[in-house]
């Protein structure tokens, strides 16, 4: 039986009570008040003028993607350690994702990776914070104005990081945000869009909506989505956010303990830990480590006796996405391949005591030690 899972939704404020009043109300789909006080949540929480809620996170990274106009033959650099959405997006709109390696020890994408890759194809970079590290976003940043080309945040893992003070997802020009069930802040399934330009952002509501004038009913002057978030999902959105400082503490907190925990393994040259950079405070979204020998094949025998043993669910990092068939390439990208051959994900969510990180992480060192 599976004690404990990698990641769970954790239900632990008004979600119930405003749920039920959307549904007493009647506005259960993707009208009514929810919707908006979500939006408006999340904007205070990020520090920017307004969000945009959407169905699920990789619309988001889509929606962004057509508000900043990306056409086909264009190139978008992506890391190659991320979830494939950041590269699907990019697809979806006939365009090139151009993979970028990661550094070993932040495992995020870095500004010189980038700068490498720029083409006069390029019309932008998706940056990714990978696992809830910030990216060097501020070099990034101040590369793509360089240069003229548009700047999104993947922030799908990263609500509540932060770059000296500065939340995650305000330095592009898009954001975007998930909130599917394993993230930080759920809906179940959920996303949303922040972008810069107020023109933009007045024309990823529309396509948000089916492309349909806000000041004319019925009126669809361009080709749209149905990318619109329910009621209802908001209104779970709404009780979560209202306890996003208790989930973000939650996090980091854990991640302590497992620093703590898995010291000696670190110590011992046998898994290196989450990179810990000055200014940078991180979501702490799942913990993670990575194994310093022996690959995929040594990685999954460790998950195997983790879950039989001790019933620890655990993850392997995301497969290099230039390794996946419809982005398959012969790039040397060194890092990316190493970390997605040793990475893994530990147990991570709210509510987990310190004594159950305690056990965990003596399994860990157990089974690792052994394998």
């Amino acid at each position: 039986m599976m004690r404990f899972q990698v990641s769970k939704p954790v239900l632990a404020g008004r979600e119930r009570d405003y749920v039920l009043d959307a549904v007493d109300s009647g506005w259960i789909s993707s009208s009514g008040p929810y919707i908006g006080k979500f939006e408006q949540a999340v904007a205070r929480v990020l520090g920017v003028e307004e969000c945009i809620a959407v169905s699920n996170g990789t619309v988001a990274l889509h929606l962004a993607c057509m508000a900043l106009e990306l056409k086909p033959g264009q190139e978008v650099i992506v890391p190659s350690l991320t979830y494939v959405a950041t590269a699907n997006a990019v697809a979806y709109c006939g365009a090139t994702p151009v993979m970028a390696d990661c550094d070993k020890t932040t495992w995020n994408m870095t500004a010189e990776a980038v700068e490498a890759l720029i083409t006069p194809k390029t019309a932008g970079v998706i940056a990714v914070h990978l696992y809830g590290l910030p990216c060097p976003i501020e070099e990034i940043a101040a590369l793509c104005e360089a240069r003229g080309i548009w700047l999104i945040e993947d922030c799908a893992e990263s609500l509540g990081a932060t770059v000296r003070g500065r939340a995650t997802g305000t330095f592009g020009d898009a954001a975007t945000f998930s909130f599917y069930g394993n993230k930080t802040i759920s809906t179940g399934e959920g996303g949303m869009v922040v972008m810069r330009d107020p023109q933009r952002r007045a024309h990823a509501r529309m396509l948000r909506g089916q492309g349909m004038d806000p000041h004319r009913r019925y009126w669809h002057p361009i080709i749209g989505y149905n990318y619109r978030l329910t009621n209802v999902a908001a209104a779970i959105g709404y009780g979560q956010i209202e306890q996003v400082g208790y989930h973000l503490s939650e996090r980091r907190r854990i991640a302590a303990a497992y620093r703590e925990g898995l010291r000696l393994l670190a110590v011992e040259g046998l898994v290196a830990l989450p990179a810990e950079v000055e200014g940078l405070d991180s979501s702490s979204w799942l913990f993670s480590m990575v194994l310093r020998d022996g690959g995929a094949e040594r990685r999954a025998r460790i998950m195997e006796r983790l879950e039989l043993e001790h019933g620890i669910e655990t993850r392997p990092f995301f497969v290099p996405m230039h390794r996946l068939p419809m982005y398959e390439q012969p790039l040397d990208l060194p890092n990316t391949e190493y970390l997605g051959d040793h990475g893994m994900n530990l147990p991570t969510y709210s509510g987990l005591t310190d004594a159950e990180v305690a056990e965990i992480s003596v399994a860990v060192c157990d089974v690792v030690r052994a394998v």
